[in-house]
């Protein structure tokens, strides 16, 4: 029910409790949207600066890894602990080179292990 108050010579209307409570879901539905973006902002800062963090440092001992060629691929080597990480598809490239030395025979059955 609206009802009619005179202020200096206007008619103003108070809002029902229909309209009260469809503008103010109104405003949860903006601010649940607002908070979902802020989260997703959050969320995207704090995974760029992981990746800034750790981009090309071991994952075994921390330390800055460098790249090297094998077999006509790229891959990444640590100094510190001597770990060698291939990116997707860079074994079977390496594999691809050397399929019949002993390093290929080494690396399937490493693939082996690990399902590749």
């Amino acid at each position: 029910m609206k009802i009619r108050v005179e202020n200096g010579g206007r008619m103003l209307q108070k809002p029902s409790e229909k309209e009260q409570e469809y503008f103010l879901q109104q405003e949860l539905a903006r601010l649940r949207e607002l908070r979902e973006q802020y989260r997703r902002q959050l969320e995207e800062e704090e995974k760029r600066k992981l990746k800034e963090l750790h981009f090309m440092h071991c994952p075994k001992c921390g330390q800055k890894m460098e790249m090297t060629h094998l077999q006509g691929v790229e891959v990444e080597v640590c100094p510190g602990c001597g770990g060698i990480y291939l990116d997707a598809g860079e074994l079977d490239k390496v594999l691809e080179e050397n399929r019949r030395g002993p390093f290929a025979q080494a690396l399937a059955a490493v693939r082996k292990v690990f399902g590749g």
